[in-house]
This record gives C-alpha cells, sequence and structure tokens, in this order.
C-alpha cells in the first residue's frame, strides 16, 4: 500500500480539481438563492390566497337561510324509504 501512495504522490493532479471548489461553491450559492426566491414566491402566494378568499368572502354574501326543523310530525319526504319501497 505504501508504494502505491508513492505512485499517487509522484502522478500530477488534473487540472479540473483546481476549480472543483468555485464551482461547488458557486453552485451553492446558486441553490441558497433560489431558495430564498422560492421562500418570497410561496409567501406571495399564500398572500394573495388568503387575500382573496377574504375579499371573496366579505363581497359576495348570500342572507343565511333558517333549516327547515325535522318533525316526525311533519309531511313524509318523498324520498323516504317507505315510500319508495311502497307499491301503489
Amino acid at each position: 500500500m505504501d508504494e502505491e501512495l508513492r505512485i499517487l504522490n509522484r502522478i500530477d493532479l488534473p487540472a479540473a480539481l483546481d476549480a472543483l471548489d468555485d464551482r461547488i461553491m458557486g453552485a451553492l450559492a446558486i441553490r441558497r438563492r433560489e431558495a430564498v426566491a422560492m421562500r418570497r414566491l410561496m409567501a406571495l402566494a399564500a398572500f394573495v390566497s388568503l387575500g382573496g378568499g377574504i375579499v371573496a368572502g366579505s363581497a359576495i354574501s348570500q342572507p343565511a337561510v333558517a333549516a327547515s326543523p325535522l318533525t316526525p310530525f311533519g309531511p313524509p319526504s318523498a324520498l323516504a324509504p317507505s315510500t319508495l319501497l311502497g307499491v301503489q
């Protein structure tokens, strides 16, 4: 193993290894800028979505309608099981 290490010590390093650190640091900087831009874009999208929902909810309001009470003595529903199964 010592002989292999001596052989590797005599061999010159490729020139591409010199620029490797700069390329990696540049790629990390680009990724960091993209992450910041994505966070800003997501915050803007959330703000627009929530703001649009609030505006739509307050601008388009329909009057409240009370539900009819459920009583067992009321008129039978047309789709009640007893009316659907009965032969007339």
